[in-house]
């Protein structure tokens, strides 16, 4: 069957006559009466009886009009839902993330909720080389990375940049001669080992630093965020480490923090090459764009959510 001939079914069964059904379609009495004889040998029971002076729905007629009008009424729902996703007013963005950016996603999705009621957002976890992946491979419509200035299959949209946040003992801070708040050199860090990311785990991150400290020292091994500002802590041997803002981290007493003047890290949207993005995409571009710049502070109170490894500075 098509909808065409529940079309002509519901008019005739409404009008209780082809001829005004015919007018009520714009078309003409041997096409709707086909339309009808098509359907009902299609079904295989009759919908009307013909025999009488007015055209009446049988049994089975009466039956099937409430399905009709709901199969009509579902097609429509699709025109209706299809040109909203054609217009970025409806529709499904498989979305790219992880834990660190969820400061950032949820405030654009309150933004796209108010702008966009019918669209939604699922957020797909995974780390940042997969992300790229998963958009390449259409997978994911579009992708969260961090620290990515090119990637092939990809188109990246520029969002923000992040500042990089080095935590040192308070005690070292001193001993570099850092006033309170005083957000420090690179060549004054640099006198102290530096517990770096292995390149292995963030080549992006690691080069980043490396080349902005081409005479650092290495220090500790770095292992997660959390374990690295812990061990920082409690030794007293000199040391320091560098992330960028990734959430809430455990509060690590005579630690202090300090955003470095000058360096930052890009956050972008990864989406398909060879086309501009589906209207969603936009929607949810713009929601992101639109975000706050705010940065979380690492040492700030009431922040006491532990720091996975996902989100600290190692593969995202």
């Amino acid at each position: 069957m098509d909808l065409r001939q529940l079309e002509c079914f519901i008019a005739v069964a409404e009008e209780l006559g082809f001829g005004r059904a015919a007018e009520r379609l714009h078309t003409v009495h041997d096409s709707v009466s086909r339309q009808v004889g098509r359907l009902e040998r299609e079904l295989g029971v009759r919908l009307f009886d013909r025999a009488a002076r007015h055209v009446r729905l049988t049994a089975a007629g009466e039956r099937l009009l409430p399905e009709a009008r709901a199969a009509l009424a579902a097609a429509a729902r699709v025109r209706a839902t299809a040109v909203g996703i054609s217009a970025g007013t409806e529709g499904l963005v498989r979305l790219g993330t992880t834990r660190a950016f969820a400061d950032r996603v949820y405030r654009a999705l309150d933004t796209l909720a108010a702008r966009r009621p019918g669209l939604r957002v699922r957020l797909e976890r995974a780390p940042q080389e997969a992300r790229l992946a998963a958009v390449r491979s259409g997978t994911f419509d579009a992708a969260l990375v961090r620290g990515v200035r090119h990637a092939e299959g990809v188109v990246l949209h520029p969002l923000w940049t992040d500042p990089l946040i080095a935590a040192l003992p308070a005690s070292h801070a001193a001993v570099l001669g850092l006033a309170d708040d005083e957000p420090p050199s690179l060549d004054r860090l640099a006198k102290l080992p530096l517990r770096l990311v292995p390149r292995a785990a963030n080549p992006a991150f690691h080069d980043l630093v490396t080349a902005a400290l081409p005479d650092w020292t290495p220090g500790p091994p770095f292992t997660t965020l959390q374990d690295t500002l812990t061990e920082l802590a409690a030794h007293p041997e000199p040391s320091w480490t560098l992330f960028y803002p990734v959430g809430a981290v455990l509060p690590a007493g005579r630690l202090t923090f300090r955003t470095l003047p000058g360096l930052t890290y890009p956050v972008s949207l990864a989406v398909p090459a060879g086309r501009p993005p589906a209207p969603p995409v936009q929607a949810l571009l713009d929601a992101l764009a639109a975000t706050a710049p705010g940065t979380p502070d690492p040492a700030a109170p009431g922040r006491t959510a532990p720091l996975t490894r996902e989100a600290a500075p190692v593969p995202q």
